[in-house]
């Protein structure tokens, strides 16, 4: 069957695979692929019943991709754990870590309803929103055995890139924060990438700024650490989407919905710092699906220089 956009079509072990976890005579009808993924293809499946009736669901698969299991692991296993909680959370239908049924290694879960919204518009509606829902997450208490695995940091203070035009005194003392061994923190239940082109709006008309958080999609990095890591990840890609200042009022705003973040302010600012500089490695990836939702003036450079104002942001602050 081929994709309704004319994408390489599904395979036909997966579809065969994904029939086997139908209801008593459905079938996809439909196949469409959603843009703004980066590591995994991503499709919505239309499934037609005996009735007339259609339902949607996702088809999320990995292609040659290093740590597809590892990934899939912990989205299955975040999405059974937030069954019946209240964050908003795909449902899990089925997976496929190894690629034992499917071409690829594949996940099959329920469609949300809500678009994901990125304008600079609203903005200042949103950042309480998305706060709240942060804190709904990190307030998820899994049982020890039902834990997701730790979490992962790949940048070192040898592996940050320094952006042109960055203030090289300002620049490298943010990498020497990070030269120091990490704090001490109490854990936490994580997303891991948690930001705004993850989290679903309903926008009702006529007011544009009347949001309400549909869901939250992409759990590959569920992890157990500590909530500053959210949070700072969070502040990196507000601040990189509409200006440092917003990262400073979603943290703000977290700790008034009731979030706890480290009570040491030089804690504070190691993961802050450790989230912004991991950006500086992998800045064309981050602002591209930006760019493919419509906000076609966050060019490379543009990010870099928002980059390079936080940071500096970061390290006056910290005195």
């Amino acid at each position: 069957m081929a994709d309704h956009d004319g994408a390489e079509a599904v395979g036909p072990l997966t579809l065969a695979w994904v029939g086997r976890h139908l209801d008593l005579g459905e079938r996809v009808v439909k196949t469409e692929v959603l843009h703004g993924g980066t590591t995994a293809q991503m499709r919505r499946l239309t499934v037609g019943g005996r009735d007339g009736g259609t339902r949607d669901l996702v088809l999320r698969t990995f292609v040659d991709v290093e740590h597809a299991e590892d990934w899939l692991n912990r989205e299955s296993g975040a999405l059974a754990l937030l069954a019946g909680t209240e964050v908003p959370a795909p449902g899990l239908v089925a997976v496929d870590h190894r690629a034992v049924h499917c071409e690829y290694p594949s996940l099959l879960m329920t469609h949300l309803a809500g678009r994901t919204v990125l304008e600079d518009e609203g903005v200042e509606a949103r950042v309480p929103l998305l706060a709240r829902e942060l804190v709904a997450i990190h307030a998820v208490r899994p049982a020890p055995a039902e834990r997701p695995p730790g979490f992962v940091t790949l940048t070192t203070a040898d592996t940050v890139v320094t952006p042109k035009g960055a203030d090289a005194a300002a620049w490298a003392a943010a990498v020497d924060v990070i030269r120091e061994l990490a704090p001490a923190y109490e854990g936490r239940f994580l997303h891991r990438d948690f930001h705004a082109g993850n989290v679903l709006f309903d926008v009702p008309s006529p007011s544009p700024t009347a949001f309400r958080i549909t869901g939250v999609v992409d759990w590959a990095g569920a992890s157990w650490g500590p909530a500053d890591l959210d949070v700072a990840h969070c502040c990196t890609n507000l601040a990189l989407l509409h200006g440092p200042t917003w990262a400073v009022r979603f943290a703000e705003a977290y700790e008034k919905a009731g979030g706890v973040l480290a009570a040491a302010a030089s804690d504070r600012l190691y993961w802050q710092v450790r989230d912004a500089l991991a950006v500086s490695e992998e800045v064309q990836q981050v602002s591209l699906p930006w760019r493919g939702a419509g906000r076609t003036e966050l060019t490379v450079r543009i990010v870099e220089e928002r980059l390079v104002a936080y940071v500096t942001t970061l390290m006056d602050a910290s005195g």
